[in-house]
C-alpha cells in the first residue's frame, strides 16, 4: 500500500510543533528542574522560536514552487544558526576541564553593561557555565540533542524546498 505524499503545510506545522515542544521542555527543565540556561542555550532558544515562525507561516502560508524555496531556506538558515550554536556548546562540553573559559556574566548583566557587539562577542564565545553538563538523556547532553534537532530541522527545510512530491 502506497502512502499518499505529505502535504507541505502538514510538513511545515510538524516543524513548528516539534520547535514549540523542544522549547516547553526546556522551560520545563529551567522552571521545574533547576536547570537555568547559559548564554549559548539563550541563543539557541532564539533560533528555535525562528524556527517556529517560519515553520507556521510556511504553514499558514501554503505558497507555490518559489516560496516554498523561500520559507525552506529562511527554515534553513534559522536551523543553520542554531547548529552553529549548538556545536560551539558541544565543544566547549567537550574541552578538557583545564581549557574550558571561565563563567562570565550573565546575559542581563550584559545587556544592561555592555555594548551590543560585545555583548553579542561574549554570548558567541560561550562561558565555563555553557560547558557544564548537568542533564543527559540516552547518553547525550542537552546542546547534543539539540545540535541532532536543528540538523533534523535543516533537513525539513531542505525536503520542504525541494521536494517537488509534495502537495501544496
Amino acid at each position: 500500500m502506497r502512502l499518499p505524499p505529505l502535504s507541505f503545510r502538514l510538513l511545515a506545522a510538524a516543524g513548528a510543533l516539534a520547535c514549540a515542544s523542544l522549547l516547553a521542555y526546556g522551560y520545563y527543565l529551567q522552571y521545574f528542574e533547576g536547570q537555568d540556561p547559559c548564554p549559548l542555550c539563550l541563543l539557541q532558544r532564539g533560533s528555535y522560536y525562528a524556527l517556529i515562525v517560519v515553520f507556521a507561516a510556511a504553514a499558514m502560508h501554503d505558497p507555490g514552487r518559489k516560496g516554498r524555496i523561500a520559507w525552506g531556506v529562511a527554515a534553513f538558515l534559522a536551523a543553520a544558526s542554531g547548529v552553529g550554536v549548538a556545536t560551539r556548546q558541544v565543544y566547549l562540553q567537550h574541552l578538557p576541564p583545564d581549557q574550558v573559559p571561565a563563567c562570565g556574566p550573565d546575559l542581563f548583566f550584559m545587556m544592561e553593561n555592555l555594548p551590543v557587539a560585545r555583548t553579542l562577542q561574549l554570548l558567541f564565545r560561550g562561558s565555563g557555565q555553557c560547558a557544564e553538563v548537568k542533564w543527559r538523556f540516552l547518553g547525550l547532553s542537552i546542546a547534543e540533542w539539540s545540535l541532532l534537532w536543528f540538523l533534523a530541522f535543516a533537513a525539513l527545510a531542505v525536503l520542504l524546498a525541494l521536494k517537488k512530491g509534495l502537495r501544496r
